[in-house]
């Protein structure tokens, strides 16, 4: 038995009088107990228990000792109860990165909805695309599209957004239509890289059940969501993105889906946060909250359990 455990039934032999009934409060052997107040007096160097037929009464030390365990333990007791109160109640500034669409479209429009449910916690979002050291930053979760890379982080897959390669009208005028998915070869594409290093993301679509990369020539060349979008509203070259960022766009025929009968692989998004085990009680119902926000945008995700 550990030290906290064996105060607890030191205790409970002094309120019961009796080993055998504290033994039996805390489900242990009656002969685990004897052993464990016998390695307590043996470490302290006095004797805390008289022990007679009939009853167990504790030595003058023993009932000092006694009124202090009482103390601890009910500081113990107070301590648990304030974080419980915390996990029903959760508190403190919660600090979230996550990509300026995402924040505008999906997840600040219901941002009242949380608050009201958790009043005491004071949000603080940041935006962008490039990767947050959470720990150094002070960050308590991100939420990021694409496939993610090994890392410490738990990623909590949120949804699987469907894509759809498009282009502006005057592009499509001067460069023409591609009528099949070879006919990439001829076109030029708006690249994106990775801020974090030299990563060219190529157009991908799903030819014969399988994804083929077009890896299309472009003279322009970015590292921001939003850029990609309005360099592909200038016509600049064909963009692959979610449909839901560029709705608006190809409903007003500032943008025009191209080879539809070709279906774009789905982009995932997903949350990231340190180890669950760690996970503060405002990270936790945050992380549950933006699941259902998503879930209800999107659908459940195709795989919503955790991952390392």
């Amino acid at each position: 038995m550990d030290r906290l455990e064996t105060l607890l039934l030191f205790t409970r032999i002094v309120d019961t009088g009796s080993f055998s009934r504290a033994a039996a409060m805390l489900d242990i052997p009656r002969a685990t107990a004897t052993k464990a107040i016998q390695d307590l007096e043996t470490r302290l160097g006095v004797r805390l228990l008289e022990r007679t037929t009939r009853q167990v009464r504790p030595t003058h030390d023993g009932a000092e000792y006694y009124e202090r365990c009482v103390l601890v333990l009910t500081e113990l007791d107070d301590a648990d109860a304030s974080l419980r109160h915390l996990a029903s109640s959760p508190r403190g500034r919660l600090r979230v990165d996550m990509h300026g669409t995402h924040a505008t479209r999906i997840v600040l429009p219901s941002i009242p909805a949380f608050h009201a449910r958790y009043p005491d916690i004071e949000l603080v979002v940041s935006s962008g695309d490039r990767l947050v050291d959470l720990v150094r930053e002070g960050v308590d979760c991100v939420i990021r599209a694409g496939n993610l890379r090994d890392s410490a982080l738990v990623a909590r897959r949120l949804a699987d957004m469907p894509q759809v390669l498009c282009a502006s009208p005057d592009y499509l005028a001067s460069m023409g239509t591609p009528l099949v998915p070879d006919d990439l070869a001829r076109h030029r594409m708006v690249k994106f890289f990775a801020s974090s290093g030299n990563i060219d993301y190529p157009l991908t679509l799903l030819v014969d059940g399988e994804e083929r990369n077009f890896d299309c020539d472009g003279w322009m060349s970015v590292n921001d969501a939003e850029n990609y979008v309005q360099c592909g509203l200038l016509g600049c070259g064909i963009v692959q993105l979610p449909r839901f960022h560029i709705e608006h766009d190809l409903q007003a025929g500032r943008l025009v889906e191209i080879l539809p009968e070709w279906q774009s692989p789905v982009m995932p998004l997903s949350v990231l946060y340190p180890d669950r085990r760690l996970l503060a009680p405002r990270v936790r119902v945050f992380v549950e909250w933006v699941v259902g926000l998503y879930a209800e945008a999107f659908g459940p995700a195709r795989h919503p359990a955790d991952a390392r």
